[in-house]
Order: C-alpha cells, then sequence, then structure tokens
C-alpha cells in the first residue's frame, strides 16, 4: 500500500503516542471524520494499524518499538553482526554510523581501532566511541530525538553532505523480500540517503528480525549496497537477488546460535 502524505503522519502519530483517535485527527489535518475512518481502515486493510473504538493503534510488529526494547531484542545477533562488520573496517579510514542498536553495536566493535574518524547522527555511538581514544568523533547536528539518540532533520542531511567517507555503515527498521530497506521517519530516510551518496562503500548491519517486516518508507535497495551483515540465513528469493546484484551476504550468527 503506498500511504498518502497524511496517512504516513498518522502512522507516526500512532507509533509514538500508542492510539490515535478519530476526533483528534479530523481536527488536526482538518478533515471530515468520515475521511479520517477511510484512513484508518484502509491502513488497517493494510496490516499497518488495528482499528479500536474511536481510533486505531499500531499493529504488532509494525509499530517501532521503544528504544530500551529495541536494545534488548536480539543483543546477540546484534553484538555477533557488530563484531562482523567491524572486522572489515580498517585502521586509518573514515567512515559514517547511523541511527540504530545494530551500529550502536558495530561502535562498540570499534573501541580498539586506530586512527579512525567516524561521523554521526547518534548520539549513543559518539558517546561509546568516547572510550576509543584512537577515533576522532563528528558529530551531526539537527533536532535531537529524545527517545533514542537521534539526530535528524534538513541540518543534518547538510552536514553529511560536507563528508565523502569510506564507509558508511547503516541500520534499517525493516527489510522488504523485494530488497527495498524501510524506515518509519521520513526525515530518518532522507539522512539515510545522504548518508549513501556520501559514502564509497556502504554495509548494512541487520538482525532476522527485520526481514519481512513492514513500514511505509523507502530508504534505498539492498542492489545499492556492498554488504548486508545479518545472524541467520536470508529467504531463498531475496538470497537470489542479492546474489544477482553482487551484493555480498555475510552470515554472523551469535556464539550460541
Amino acid at each position: 500500500m503506498a500511504l498518502s502524505i497524511r496517512q504516513s503522519e498518522i502512522l507516526e502519530l500512532a507509533r509514538s503516542e500508542g492510539r490515535v483517535l478519530v476526533d483528534d485527527l479530523a481536527q488536526r489535518f482538518d478533515v471530515t471524520l468520515q475521511t479520517i475512518r477511510r484512513d484508518l481502515g484502509e491502513m488497517a486493510g493494510a496490516g499497518l494499524l488495528d482499528r479500536v473504538h474511536g481510533g486505531a493503534v499500531p499493529r504488532a510488529g509494525v509499530v517501532n518499538l521503544g528504544y530500551e526494547a529495541r536494545r534488548r531484542m536480539n543483543a546477540e545477533a546484534k553484538a555477533a553482526i557488530g563484531a562482523a562488520c567491524a572486522a572489515e573496517i580498517p585502521d586509518n579510514c573514515s567512515l559514517i554510523l547511523n541511527l540504530g542498536t545494530t551500529t550502536e553495536a558495530v561502535a562498540q566493535a570499534l573501541i580498539h581501532h586506530s586512527n579512525i574518524t567516524v561521523v554521526t547522527n547518534n548520539m549513543n555511538v559518539a558517546n561509546i566511541l568516547l572510550a576509543n581514544p584512537g577515533c576522532e568523533i563528528m558529530v551531526a547536528g539537527g533536532a535531537l530525538r529524545r527517545s533514542d539518540g537521534g539526530l535528524v532533520g534538513e541540518l543534518t542531511t547538510q552536514f553529511f553532505e560536507q563528508f565523502k567517507v569510506d564507509y558508511a555503515v547503516i541500520g534499517t527498521s525493516a527489510l522488504d523480500h523485494d530488497g527495498d530497506l524501510l524506515d518509519f521517519d521520513l526525515a530518518e530516510v532522507r539522512v539515510s540517503r545522504a548518508i549513501l551518496r556520501q559514502s564509497r562503500r556502504a554495509f548494512l548491519v541487520t538482525d532476522h528480525s527485520k526481514i519481512g517486516r513492514p513500514a511505509p518508507a523507502r530508504i534505498a535497495s539492498l542492489s545499492e549496497l556492498d554488504t548486508i551483515f545479518t545472524d541467520q540465513p536470508l529467504p531463498e528469493d531475496l538470497a537470489q537477488r542479492c546474489a544477482e546484484w553482487r551484493t555480498d551476504v555475510r552470515l554472523c550468527p551469535p556464539a550460541d546460535g
């Protein structure tokens, strides 16, 4: 389903607030109650929301979870992915790390790298890498998202456009079976696209829980990336697409997996 701008904003409100009400949305967007009910019905039919009395709530598996919940989810897999990705990043290079708990695992695995420059819009990544004296840290400007320490917006995009780095390491909220990287936040999507444009090589770090998960905004295709680091094999059709695109797939199972 292709969401309208209003529907995308409704989904983001539901994601951030946990519930949206028909009356409030009609007033917010200056449209009729019938229009909002039609929007919610279409989004429920697409599996994005569940209708409840007077409004709707995000469907389980569709809403982006809170930061602490995401940080704990599949923590061992993320650590393995982070270590494998960091092993592909040499000393004496520059890289961008964007938002996400898996990119934070990469930062943790870069603690002992030397003479690296890390450009980031993730305050958590910056704080992790403070422990590495051999890392120069460049932090983006922009609007601070208190929920996860991320910096987003037009200022953030403009900041990344000042750089040309050796590597970009990005996360994603969802990975469609056709190979598209997806997210819930259009502002974050614009930043991620800028990051990919400004890098010589691009890595995706994501655990298996993101595969097949729906999200409304498209970042890029795996065909545009060099390598995906993940903890479980991709679905056969997607693995075949990666082979055709020459996108390398690195399996990084956790130590106990």
